[in-house]
């Protein structure tokens, strides 16, 4: 039998993170404003045990070393009550480039009245056609086109694993291929934006991003730079055509389907607390209803967020309240 757990007035939150994460989330709003709604953010010591530590009413971690989830098994044991968020099993799927979309091809959106865009008609959802290039690899694409986004198919928050770039030819792909093994993504016009879709378990804020511009390999100056391959940081240097009229003019993706979407990731990953960067499909269609998902980030950024304080603040109530996490798999 499930032990029937009090409401509580006030709730301690231990947090294991890396210093620079600690100082990018554990912000003084945020710490603050948790204390002033009921919430004790603690620091936990990795360094020490993890039993001797707290009390705890919930844990969030980034850590994933033999060493840390050791002491997560030995905590979970002795205080199974206790949510831990999230599974590292759960976690390590997202450092994987390739096994990071695997769960998207098998969504279930909830269906719903409310979801309808652009034209009226129900959105879509999907990946980007994408290969695995290794050193070994001949320059095979497997149907993909030109141009092409190079993404290292490590994925673990380091600088390196943010080092993307634009390859235009088989020129360029075979001085990417010297950088194997690296994930391969046809790139899809999108108009220049990127939605970026938070997520804090039944909390969702979308936002939208500059992103590349369209490509078009008969009008575009990158395609007149003489280049074979192009870093994402010198794309961000060229001329932008993205101006302050066109952003007022963005339309934003469905609130109901973003939710749904959301709601389905979480499912298929077992997550809590992510983001992931949508585009819609500008490429060949005239209702512009066609989304893509390119990347899901595990405990991303939240402080850029207005108002992340009151959405984690929430969110850590939901969790210790309703116990409101998903399935936890501590493997």
């Amino acid at each position: 039998m499930a032990e029937k757990r009090e409401k509580k007035l006030r709730i301690s939150v231990g947090y294991a993170l890396l210093p620079n994460k600690v100082e990018s989330f554990i912000r003084s709003s945020l710490f603050t404003y948790a204390k002033d709604h009921g919430i004790d953010l603690i620091l936990v010591d990795r360094h020490q045990s993890l039993l001797e530590q707290g009390p705890f009413d919930c844990l969030v971690h980034k850590f994933y070393d033999d060493e840390w989830n050791q002491q997560l098994h030995e905590f979970n044991s002795a205080h199974p009550h206790v949510p831990i968020i999230d599974s590292p099993a759960a976690i390590r799927r997202l450092h994987n480039r390739v096994s990071m979309l695997e769960a998207v091809k098998k969504l279930t959106l909830s269906k719903s009245s409310d979801t309808a865009g652009i034209a009226g008609s129900v959105p879509t959802v999907g990946i980007p056609k994408q290969i695995l290039l290794t050193a070994e690899c001949r320059e095979e694409r497997s149907g993909l086109k030109y141009p092409m986004i190079a993404k290292p198919m490590v994925a673990n928050g380091t600088i390196k694993s943010h080092q993307m770039s634009l390859v235009l030819n088989s020129h360029g792909l075979e001085k990417v291929k010297h950088q194997a093994p690296v994930v391969l993504q046809e790139f899809i016009n999108h108009g220049g934006v990127l939605f970026k879709v938070y997520v804090a378990g039944n909390h969702v804020k979308c936002v939208h991003r500059k992103s590349l511009p369209d490509l078009h390999v008969t009008d575009h100056p990158i395609f007149k730079l003489e280049e074979d391959v192009l870093p994402f940081s010198q794309i961000s240097n060229l001329p932008s055509i993205f101006d302050e009229e066109q952003e007022e003019q963005i339309t934003m993706p469905p609130l109901d389907f973003i939710q749904n979407l959301a709601a389905a990731i979480r499912k298929a990953t077992e997550l809590n607390l992510f983001n992931f960067d949508l585009i819609r499909d500008t490429s060949d269609s005239d209702i512009g209803n066609k989304y893509l998902i390119i990347d899901i980030n595990y405990l991303p950024g939240y402080a850029k967020l207005p108002g992340f304080e009151a959405m984690f603040t929430d969110f850590f109530w939901d969790v210790v309240q309703n116990n409101d996490t998903g399935d936890q798999n501590m493997t």
